[in-house]
């Protein structure tokens, strides 16, 4: 199975995520996409994949979203699109492909839907919540 993660290592949840799938066993491709950047058919498959819109992939904190304008509703999303390739921070994160389907990975449990198998625990969140308890299940 190979797993791609679009990660921003400054980023809590997305080093998490990254964390729990390499937990599992796997060995993902890392694409740093704040160095690499977006294109816009990558970002519009990518979206596609997730079910996810421009509006709702938009990271509105800690990002150019609100002096861009960007946060009205009349914004389209070809202009989104367009602020996006320019501005990579403004992809909310982190995005998980494997071959069960494509995520956003907020919060950061969305990653053990994509995963052959669950990591050994106990495993938890950024914030301390446990994810996976000391017997390896699930919890919540």
């Amino acid at each position: 199975m190979t797993v791609v993660i679009h990660h921003n290592p400054a980023c809590g949840t997305s080093r998490n995520v990254l964390a729990i799938i390499e937990a599992s066993g796997e060995t993902p491709v890392v694409i740093e996409y704040l160095k690499t950047g977006w294109t816009r058919p990558q970002l519009l498959a990518l979206f596609a994949a997730a079910g996810l819109t421009p509006r709702t992939a938009l990271r509105t904190t800690k990002s150019p979203a609100e002096e861009l304008g960007l946060l009205d509703p009349s914004v389209s999303d070809a202009a989104l699109l367009d602020a996006m390739v320019a501005h990579p921070v403004l992809v909310n994160r982190p995005i998980v492909c494997s071959p069960k389907g494509v995520r956003l990975c907020r919060p950061s449990e969305t990653v053990l839907d994509l995963l052959d198998r669950l990591p050994p625990g106990p495993m938890a969140k950024e914030d301390g919540t446990p994810l996976i308890d000391a017997a390896g299940q699930r919890v919540g």
